[in-house]
């Protein structure tokens, strides 16, 4: 049983390691939009379009544990994945920051509504305990890393096994495009909120997509296959409770 869960500890000491990082980290300026950054009109937009998948997702949720309980470890962990990787800063241009997602996991496994809810509690605690992101932007937050990034990541693999890919390739492409797609959408809503004088929105759009390009392209590629490492330990280590789930039926 200590075997099953060997996985769990790492994942554990890699989030207190990038606890402590994160807060000995001093720019303020990360891909998680900061408290007050956004002007309450978009705030509360991003909110009304984030909150019908959060609730879609806490049905999701019921229904799949009051089915299966077992598979409460698993949801825990798909949030802790989520929870490290996008806690970790890396240093980016102009003094910025950027940072894997680790919604690609939970989004593979149990789909995207449910990953709607666990990246949201995800970003939550990170903008209480961390100063990662913010409570006014939370919605926003949530749409990009836990709406549209999951969505992705489940199309994407759902597309990658229709095109008869292989389970670790369509993981690694999930994980990867998730990734991106989460920050195009952040750009997208930066870009909405502060159009610049000369070009407006398309001007804006390649200004703060171009900041994080250089650094997330090879970030998203490390965290597609991280994700096709862990998935392949989950299901080695514990089969049993994944079989309830059609994406590990579909590999075995």
């Amino acid at each position: 049983m200590k075997r099953n869960y060997k996985w769990a500890l790492l994942i554990a000491v890699l989030g207190l390691t990038s606890y402590f990082w994160v807060n000995s980290y001093k720019s303020a300026y990360a891909m998680h939009i900061m408290e007050g950054f956004l002007p309450i009109g978009w705030a509360v937009f991003w909110w009304a379009l984030t909150l019908p998948f959060i609730i879609f997702g806490l049905k999701s949720i019921q229904k799949n544990v009051s089915e299966h309980p077992e598979l409460k470890t698993m949801l825990g962990v798909s949030g802790a994945f989520a929870f490290v990787l996008s806690a970790l800063k890396i240093p980016s241009v102009t003094g910025s920051c950027s940072h894997p997602t680790g919604v690609g996991l939970g989004a593979v496994l149990f789909g995207p509504t449910a990953m709607s809810v666990i990246g949201t509690i995800v970003l939550l605690f990170q903008s209480l305990l961390l100063a990662h992101g913010g409570l006014t932007t939370l919605g926003a937050n949530a749409f990009s890393m836990a709406v549209v990034g999951p969505f992705i990541a489940y199309g994407i693999y759902k597309l990658g096994r229709k095109m008869k890919l292989s389970f670790a390739v369509s993981v690694f492409l999930a994980a990867m495009l998730g990734d991106l797609g989460t920050y195009i959408v952040t750009s997208v809503q930066l870009s909405l909120a502060f159009p610049a004088e000369v070009g407006g929105f398309f001007a804006s759009f390649i200004k703060f997509a171009g900041i994080f390009g250089i650094t997330q392209i090879p970030l998203a590629i490390s965290e597609g296959l991280l994700t096709v490492i862990v998935m392949n330990l989950l299901i080695k280590y514990n089969m049993t409770e994944l079989t309830h789930l059609p994406t590990v039926k579909e590999a075995s």
